[in-house]
């Protein structure tokens, strides 16, 4: 098998685990006993302990992937871990048990994110393959895994049901087990012990004294925060028609609508070398921005039937470019900013800003505005999402204006 195919099933996997759980159990936790109330807040704070995760985990993750222990058995062994936990999440119906759990779980496959790219990342340049243009296509089959499934959970009728827990746990072992055949990617070369700070591998922080990188690890993590936001509540949204559009698809099928969004982003991502190279990163992250105030107001208009129902597939179809032009895109333009003893601790900052310190601000603040647009059980929806398209039209004026990167275009061949 050559090492393409390889990696195209670490990827695919990778994805798998996350996905099984990851778009339902916002829903699912809706339907468990507790204060209706306040579940908003409490969504919003479990799917918060990914990014209360990701502020130090990746980095601690990487730092050892850097320095300790080869990357591919660092990111093996945390899948089998996160399959333990998911296990026992399986076995639980308490709202709260469940935010703990997915805490603990998310201590271990946060990481992994950052440790997949490593690991793709390395294996790649040791085969002198061109890794901006290599690996987006590579990547696509994470997406691919990622709608299968949410598929499989949906059409077992698992979207609010803890089986989707144990599926999860199945697969994470399978990833774990797989992880730890991939070819060996050992830690740098250089001492260990030049310096505290290359020690601990806080040397990625250097990246900060650039300018331009410190605007966009800011941004990145406030886009990590719309990331969280349609994460946690695109499918109570849906479910939330139920009563008024109890027979349409989107309400029967929500994950297969939402799989919409995964779909356009295997599209998306093969475009990344061409806008990368013609464009560069700030117009890149710019229709980002736009993608995802588009992705929030149509939410906004959109309902299951009729053109309300265009409206929802036209706001899957954006999340294509609203994800992977910051997430993909950003992660390869912190891999080309960054030196090569960094390069997994760069990787592990770059998750710290999104899916950590973003994404405890946007389950923090998402959930917030979920309650306060909620009255007896009832939530206003089209309230919430054009509030949040708001945000991210501001977001977009303030870093056309901040962020400073001049770009050589490239010229593509097709």
């Amino acid at each position: 098998m050559n090492i393409k195919t390889r990696l195209i099933i670490m990827n695919f996997m990778e994805f798998f685990v996350w996905a099984t759980w990851l778009i339902s159990l916002g829903g699912y936790m809706f339907t468990l006993p507790g204060d209706m109330n306040t579940r908003g807040a409490l969504v919003g704070a479990t799917y918060g302990t990914m990014g209360i995760a990701s502020l130090f985990m990746p980095t601690i993750m990487g730092i050892i992937a850097d320095r300790f222990v080869n990357a591919e058995r660092v990111l093996g062994i945390s899948h089998l871990i996160g399959a333990v936990i998911l296990f026992y999440a399986s076995k639980v119906s308490d709202a709260n048990t469940i935010y703990w759990l997915i805490l603990a779980n998310s201590c271990f496959f946060m990481p992994t994110i950052a440790l997949n790219n490593t690991v793709s990342y390395n294996i790649l340049s040791q085969q002198k393959m061109d890794v901006q243009k290599i690996f987006p296509p590579i990547r696509v089959y994470g997406t691919v895994g990622f709608i299968i499934a949410m598929w499989i959970v949906d059409l077992l009728g698992w979207t609010k049901s803890p089986n989707q827990f144990l599926l999860a746990s199945i697969s994470g072992v399978a990833m774990g087990l797989y992880c730890l055949t991939m070819p060996a990617c050992p830690p740098s070369k250089e001492s260990r012990y030049e310096s505290v700070a290359k020690l601990f591998g806080l040397d990625a922080f250097s990246l900060f004294k650039k300018r331009k990188m410190a605007i966009f690890f800011l941004f990145a993590m406030f886009l990590g925060g719309s990331l969280q936001i349609t994460n946690a509540f695109g499918e109570p949204f849906l479910h939330d028609f139920d009563k008024t559009f109890a027979d349409s698809f989107a309400v029967k099928h929500p994950s297969l609508l939402i799989s919409l969004s995964q779909i356009s982003e295997t599209l998306f991502i093969l475009t990344i070398p061409f806008f990368l190279k013609k464009f560069g990163i700030k117009l890149v992250m710019l229709m980002s921005m736009l993608a995802w105030f588009l992705r929030f107001g149509l939410f906004g208009v959109g309902n299951p039937e009729g053109i309300g129902l265009a409206f929802l597939v036209l706001s899957m179809i954006v999340y294509g470019m609203a994800f992977d032009f910051f997430n993909i895109s950003g992660s390869l333009f912190v891999e080309k900013e960054s030196d090569d003893h960094i390069r997994a601790s760069a990787q592990g900052l770059f998750m710290l800003m999104t899916n950590g310190l973003g994404a405890i601000l946007g389950g923090y603040a998402a959930g917030k505005v979920v309650d306060h647009f909620s009255h007896n059980g009832i939530r206003d929806w089209q309230s919430i999402w054009f509030t949040l398209a708001g945000y991210s039209l501001v977001l977009a004026v303030l870093f056309a204006i901040s962020f400073r990167y001049k770009h050589v275009p490239v010229e593509v061949k097709h």
